[in-house]
């Protein structure tokens, strides 16, 4: 069984080799993605044993996501682990993840930073609570830290979904996958993890007024085009139950129709 660990980089050298050395401990293939880096990123993470793929300028984190998960599927992996490049992530939390996996192998798995919250700037908090509300409210379930990096999905999943619209390649494009979990009625599972911030890192490259705004952008044309859908706003609230999996929407939009 192949799992592929998927990291986007952007002007990560600082970080990225140790990043790397430490999920190659856990998995055996893992793809960084360097986004139009200006510094030595894709040097340090070939040195540290990363298959390495370039972006000859900076598309964002959903773009460079997208890339590295359609590489990982060529390589014939399973199941495709995107964790952050910044150290924000521990990869010693991976074995979490493909616990969880195995009790729901057809849903993706989404490390919730939900110990010492308190760790995180108030802001930061509170924009993603924020996007938190939004995020669940379009896919039809409660998904607490919805901006979460960390996650596991299915290949089956990936292969079915979208990739990120034009205009939106950057953090908006994790919460699109979410909404498109919600709509084929592969509601995401949440292992919890430590909440990770490290005040002399490099500033994060999520900007909390400027890429929640996005999100809830993408939102609010989502919900629009669905009438508001107020089944999903009663379910991510626990007010009414979830559907079962065989209870499938299609993922892919029809014709016309964006997600």
């Amino acid at each position: 069984m192949t799992i592929a660990v998927v990291i986007p980089a952007y002007n990560e050298a600082a970080t990225i080799a140790d990043i790397v050395r430490r999920a190659r401990r856990q998995m055996d293939l893992v793809i960084v993605v360097d986004d139009g880096s200006r510094d030595a990123t894709a040097a340090h993470a070939e040195a540290a044993g990363a298959m390495v793929v370039r972006q000859s300028t900076n598309q964002g984190k959903g773009a460079s996501l997208w890339r590295g998960m359609q590489t990982a599927l060529a390589q014939g992996a399973e199941a495709i682990i995107t964790l952050d490049a910044d150290g924000q992530h521990q990869p010693e939390d991976i074995p979490k993840l493909l616990d969880a996996r195995r009790r729901w192998p057809d849903c993706p798995i989404l490390a919730a930073r939900l110990t010492c919250r308190e760790a995180a700037p108030p802001l930061r908090r509170f924009a993603n609570g924020m996007a938190d509300f939004w995020v669940s409210w379009a896919a039809g379930c409660p998904i607490p830290d919805t901006q979460s990096g960390f996650r596991l999905y299915p290949a089956e999943f990936l292969r079915r979904a979208t990739g990120p619209e034009r205009g939106r390649r950057g953090f908006a494009f994790e919460s699109a996958l979410l909404m498109q979990a919600g709509r084929q009625r592969r509601y995401p599972k949440v292992v919890a993890i430590e909440t990770i911030y490290h005040p002399q890192g490099r500033p994060s490259h999520y900007r909390p007024w400027r890429d929640t705004l996005r999100i809830v952008d993408l939102v609010a044309w989502s919900l629009l085009r669905r009438g508001l859908y107020p089944l999903g706003l009663l379910r991510s609230l626990r007010l009414l139950p979830l559907p079962g999996l065989g209870d499938e929407i299609p993922l892919k939009p029809r014709d016309g129709e964006k997600t």
